[in-house]
């Protein structure tokens, strides 16, 4: 059944409306067609349904509200941890960069060696060159200021 199926839905619905109309009690007992005798008992048992419908309104809210500080908590919790597994695996990769850096200044200080060992070989291979160009410019010269027979 339906609540609008059921004895009286209509008449109850006068009667708030009334009320919500700024009507008394005397009004909305009219819209019931309630006696005057009996309508501080149904006015009666009906301010008990709507305290009960506020306080189970209340409960609900306040059960809501309970459950967005755990959730809030939750988050906190998760947020924080996250925060720790991020940092752990910043340091581990900052970690590994370095001893890839370390790894790399090997090889380039091994190719810096090779360099200047190679850089020395064509300094000496240079002066070799320099020397044996003025033995030849020497022996040239000699040649060239020797009177002919």
């Amino acid at each position: 059944m339906a609540p609008s199926d059921r004895p009286g839905a209509r008449k109850e619905a006068a009667a708030a409306a009334a009320l919500a109309a700024g009507g008394g009690p005397g009004e909305a007992a009219a819209a019931l067609a309630v006696p005057e005798g009996k309508a501080a008992a149904y006015f009666a048992a009906l301010a008990a349904q709507l305290g009960a419908l506020q306080q189970r309104t209340q409960q609900l809210v306040d059960r809501v509200n309970e459950n967005r500080k755990k959730d809030h908590a939750l988050m906190s919790s998760f947020r924080e941890s996250l925060l720790l597994k991020v940092s752990s695996l910043a340091e581990e990769l900052e970690e590994r960069v370095f001893r890839l850096y370390a790894a790399h200044n090997e090889l380039i200080q091994a190719a810096l060696r090779e360099l200047q060992r190679v850089t020395e070989s064509i300094g000496r291979g240079e002066r070799e060159l320099r020397h044996v160009c003025r033995t030849v410019q020497a022996a040239y010269e000699e040649l060239c200021l020797r009177p002919e027979p």
